[in-house]
C-alpha cells in the first residue's frame, strides 16, 4: 500500500517528532511512503489564507493534488488541519468544472492539470478504512491496558461533514475512539472532543486561546483521562504548549500528556518511546510511560 505522503508544515517544524513516529509506524503496518512525489508541495492555507484569498489556497491545494495525481498514488497527511482545508478545496474544484479548469490554466506554468480523481486521506482513516481493523489488530504487541485516553478531534477533520466523506464514511465520527480501543486503552469521552482547541485564535485573543487550552484538558483529566490523543499537530502545539499557562489562569495543575495519534500507535506496535522522541513534548510523558512500563 503505497501513498503520496503530505507530512504539512507542522510536522516537518514545531512537532518534528509527530513525522518521526509517522515513519516508524508505517513502515510496521507496511504502508509505504513517496515523499518525493510531493517534495515541493505548499502549505494548504490552514484555512487561514482561505479567509483572505480563496482561489489562491485552492490554487495551491489543487497543484498539490496535481502532483499526487501525476505520481499515480493516492495522497496521505497527517495532519487534522491538512485533511479538512483539502477535503474542502477538493469538494469545491470537483463540483465545479468551470472553476477548476481556470485554476489548470494557473498550473499550467509548471506543466501540472488536476483532473479530480484525488482524494485526500489521514493517516486514522488509512488506519481504520483502508488497513481495516482486523489487520490492526493483529499488529499490536503491546496492550495499553489500563491507560485512560481522552480523544481529541478538534475542528477540521470532524467538520463540514459533507466535504470530510462523513455520509459515504459513517466509522469516520468514531475513528480516533476505534483505534484507542483497538491498542487495549479506554476511551475517556467528553463534550470538548470536537471542538477547537484555541489555536487559530492564539495570536488575536491568547486569553481565551489558553482558557479553551484549560477548560479542555481539566474537562477530561477530571474525568480521569491519563492523556490526551489527537490526529492534529496544531491541536498539539496548543494543547501541549500552552498547558503550562492554561494551568497557570486556571490556578491548578493539570499535567496532562498530549500524545500525537502515530505516538499511540507506535506504543501499541512495540516501537521505543525515544525513536518516537516522546521525550520532546512540553507536558512531560515519564509518568505515563512508567505505569505502562515502558521505558521513556
Amino acid at each position: 500500500m503505497k501513498y503520496a505522503f503530505y507530512p504539512g508544515c507542522v510536522s516537518r517544524g514545531a512537532c518534528p517528532e509527530l513525522y518521526t513516529a509517522t515513519l516508524e509506524v508505517c513502515n510496521i503496518l507496511g504502508i509505504e511512503l513517496d515523499e518525493d512525489s510531493l517534495r515541493s508541495a505548499s502549505c494548504t492555507g490552514a484555512g487561514v489564507l482561505q479567509e483572505k484569498n480563496l482561489r489562491l489556497g485552492d490554487t495551491l491545494n489543487a497543484r498539490t493534488f496535481a502532483m499526487a495525481e501525476k505520481a499515480g498514488l493516492p495522497l496521505m497527511t497527517i495532519c487534522s488541519t491538512c485533511q479538512g482545508v483539502m477535503s474542502q478545496a477538493n469538494q469545491r474544484l470537483v463540483s465545479d468544472p468551470e472553476y477548476l479548469a481556470s485554476i489548470n490554466e494557473d498550473l499550467k506554468e509548471e506543466g501540472l492539470e488536476y483532473k479530480g480523481t484525488i482524494n485526500p486521506k489521514h493517516l486514522l482513516w488509512i488506519i481504520v478504512e483502508d488497513l481495516g481493523m482486523d489487520f490492526f489488530h493483529s499488529k499490536v504487541v503491546r496492550k495499553l491496558e489500563g491507560l485512560k485516553l481522552a480523544p481529541f478531534y478538534g475542528c477540521y477533520i470532524v467538520r463540514p461533514t459533507e466535504a470530510l466523506g462523513f455520509d459515504e464514511n459513517p466509522e469516520r465520527e468514531t475513528s480516533l475512539e476505534a483505534v484507542i480501543e483497538a491498542v487495549g486503552a479506554e476511551v475517556v469521552d467528553f463534550p470538548g472532543k470536537t471542538l477547537c482547541c484555541g489555536f487559530p485564535i492564539l495570536t488575536i485573543n491568547p486569553k481565551n486561546s489558553v482558557k479553551m487550552v484549560a477548560n479542555h484538558t481539566i474537562d477530561a483529566k477530571d474525568r480521569g483521562a491519563d492523556a490526551m490523543v489527537t490526529p492534529c499537530p496544531l491541536c498539539h502545539l496548543n494543547l501541549d504548549g500552552y498547558q503550562p499557562n492554561a494551568s497557570s489562569a486556571a490556578k491548578r495543575d493539570i499535567d496532562l500528556p498530549i500524545i500525537h495519534l502515530p505516538q499511540l500507535v507506535g506504543l501499541s506496535l512495540g516501537i521505543a518511546p525515544e525513536k518516537m522522541r516522546l521525550n520532546k513534548h512540553i507536558v512531560s510523558t515519564k509518568k505515563l510511560l512508567s505505569e505502562l512500563a515502558v521505558a521513556p
